[in-house]
């Protein structure tokens, strides 16, 4: 059984939301590196969905360095990967920009934006102390 936690909502990717999901779990520390990822197969069943969808996410997956093939093995987490050049540049333009429109389309204001990124960055536990982030905040 695969401990990945997806709800899945109408209207988005099934795609998308995996990988969402598989990527917040990198990120927090719910997997670790080394750590078995599931097979096709087993993602696949538990997640209830086709599997060719759990192909494509477990190959983008390692795509993006977030899975590794080791031989003998199979498919394991990596080591987080390092933010690629373009990666902060396009979360603050794109992801960051939808977020704004959003709230403000339904009446959020500036504080409710920060609060709820806030909690949610709380939840994904504490940054690595040398990290980017926690040096923008020393």
């Amino acid at each position: 059984m695969t401990s990945l936690k997806v709800t899945f909502r109408p209207g988005q990717p099934i795609f998308d939301q995996v990988v969402f999901a598989a990527t917040k779990a990198f990120v927090s520390g719910e997997f670790l590196p080394g750590q078995p990822f599931p097979t096709v197969r087993a993602l696949a069943a538990d997640l209830k969905i086709h599997p060719n969808t759990a192909h494509k996410i477990i190959q983008h997956l390692i795509q993006e360095r977030f899975l590794e093939v080791r031989p003998r093995v199979g498919t394991v987490v990596a080591e987080l990967p390092e933010a690629r050049a373009g990666d902060r540049k396009r979360l603050l333009r794109d992801e960051v920009g939808q977020l704004v429109v959003e709230a403000r389309r339904v009446g959020a204001g500036l504080q409710d934006v920060i609060r709820a990124v806030e909690d949610e960055w709380a939840k994904l536990g504490p940054s690595k102390p040398d990290s980017p982030q926690e040096a923008h905040r020393k």
